[in-house]
């Protein structure tokens, strides 16, 4: 058996942008989830069991900081287009390796936060299943 090699993955220097604007600066976390349900059937007798998954749903989550006083801040961007698509594009590393492509739904995040803080929040988006797209 092969001794496979690993390339951790840090976050430190990515790029998220949605169709022609980048909002890496925005944003502190990216995390594309998928969720599948299990589904059994069983017959009238024990082996007649049978077992499988569901198709993924994928869903975007952005965590990022709020800011309500630029024009195009992703605050302003999640607020102003609700319920529309957007092609996605995260680059883990942004001077190299493979990215990753998204058509997303946007939906707006919270408003406001705890005082004494920046006010930052979280938003879950739907999304298509990521495409892997290898570093040139």
């Amino acid at each position: 058996m092969a001794q496979i090699a690993v390339n951790p993955l840090v976050l430190k220097d990515v790029v998220l942008s949605f169709g022609a604007d980048s909002y890496e600066k925005h944003v502190s976390g990216v995390t594309f989830t998928p969720s599948s349900s299990t589904i059994t059937w069983q017959g009238l007798t024990p082996d007649a069991k049978f077992t499988d998954v569901t198709a993924a749903d994928w869903a975007c989550q952005l965590d990022y900081v709020q800011d309500w006083d630029t024009a195009d801040s992703l605050s302003q961007y999640l607020y102003e287009n609700e319920g529309t698509e957007v092609a996605a594009t995260f680059k883990p590393r942004s001077g190299s390796g493979p990215s990753f492509t998204a058509e997303l739904v946007i939906t707006p995040g919270a408003i406001g936060g705890v005082v004494n803080s920046y006010a930052t929040t979280s938003v879950t988006l739907g999304s298509t299943k990521p495409v892997l797209v290898p570093a040139p």
